[in-house]
């Protein structure tokens, strides 16, 4: 754990074989740094909050 409040320093490998980006079915990439599941397809990216990737494309930040 990374901190006072038990915040993940990575997802679980598990965890990113199953997840699929709800948009376009393809993979995510994990982007430790800005704790962020990245569809290239889809060109965007989904926020890890306090460990819980938040799947919503509403919540996803657009990449350029």
């Amino acid at each position: 754990m990374s901190d006072a409040f038990h915040t993940p320093t990575s997802v679980d490998p598990r965890l990113l074989e199953v997840l699929v980006c709800p948009v376009t079915r393809g993979r995510l990439a994990y982007d430790r740094e800005r704790q962020e599941l990245v569809s290239k397809g889809a060109k965007l990216a989904y926020p890890i909050r306090d460990g819980v990737p938040i799947m919503l494309p509403e919540e996803a930040r657009a990449l350029d």
